[in-house]
C-alpha cells in the first residue's frame, strides 16, 4: 500500500506537469481527491527520498529519479490496458481502473512478457504513446480537433481518457484511432462543428473536439 502510494502521486505529477499545470499542494490534492495536510505530508516523503523538489508555497516537480519512476508506472498502465481490450475484449472506455489497480503489482518480469506478448505496441487504445522499456517516450505530435476549419481532412491519433463518457460516445459516431474525418461546417460563435465520417455526418461540440487529437492529412 506504501508503494502504491507512492507511485499515485508520482504519476499525478508527472501528469500535471505533462498538462502544463503547476504542480502546487493544492491541485496535487485535487487530483487525488485527498486533503492538503495528507498532500503536504507526502511531499516531504517523497523529497527526501528525491523523487521529487518541493518548497512550501512553490509547487512540486519531479527529479530524475522521479522522472524515471513515473514512466515505468505510465508504460506498465498503458501496457496493460493494451492488453485488456486486446485479448479481454475489454472497450475503451472501461480500462482505466482496472489497469490502474495492475500497474502497482507489476514486476519487471511480467511487464517484459507483457510487452513481447502484446508486439511492442508504440501507442494504448486511446492512442497515448507508451514509454519503451528504456524511460523513453515519443511525443504524439497531434493537434485538437477543435483548432481545425470547414474542409480540413485529418486522421484521429489519440482521444483523451479523461473521462469515460467521452471515449463512449466517440465510439458511438464511429470513431477510432486512424479513422478519418472531414470538418463540414464550424459554428464561429461556440465552436461546435459538423464532421463527416466515412458517407455520416456528426455534430461534434466545441466540448468534445477539445478530446479528440488528430493529425491533418
Amino acid at each position: 500500500m506504501k508503494n502504491q502510494s507512492t507511485e499515485d502521486y508520482i504519476k499525478s505529477i508527472y501528469r500535471l506537469q505533462k498538462e502544463g499545470k503547476s504542480v502546487t499542494t493544492s491541485e496535487l490534492a485535487r487530483h487525488l481527491q485527498i486533503g492538503d495536510g495528507s498532500v503536504t505530508d507526502m511531499l516531504k516523503k517523497l523529497s527526501i527520498r528525491k523523487l521529487i523538489s518541493y518548497e512550501p508555497y512553490r509547487g512540486v516537480a519531479l527529479t530524475g529519479a522521479g522522472r524515471t519512476l513515473a514512466l515505468k508506472i505510465v508504460r506498465r498502465h498503458r501496457l496493460w490496458e493494451m492488453f485488456l481490450v486486446k485479448y479481454l475484449g475489454y472497450p475503451w472506455d472501461a480500462i482505466h481502473d482496472e489497469a490502474e489497480r495492475l500497474e502497482h503489482v507489476t514486476s519487471d518480469e511480467l511487464e517484459r512478457r507483457l510487452d513481447i506478448t502484446l508486439g511492442f505496441p508504440k501507442v494504448d487504445p486511446h492512442g497515448d504513446p507508451i514509454p519503451n522499456s528504456s524511460g523513453e517516450i515519443e511525443d504524439d505530435k497531434c493537434t485538437a480537433l477543435s483548432h481545425f476549419s470547414p474542409g480540413d481532412s485529418v486522421r484521429v491519433v489519440r482521444v483523451s481518457d479523461d473521462d469515460p463518457a467521452v471515449l463512449k460516445h466517440v465510439a458511438g459516431i464511429g470513431l477510432a484511432l486512424n479513422h478519418s474525418l472531414v470538418v463540414t461546417k464550424k459554428m464561429e460563435f461556440d465552436g461546435s462543428m459538423s464532421v463527416k465520417v466515412g458517407t455520416e455526418e456528426h455534430f461534434v461540440s466545441s466540448k468534445l473536439a477539445e478530446h479528440i487529437f488528430v493529425q491533418q492529412e
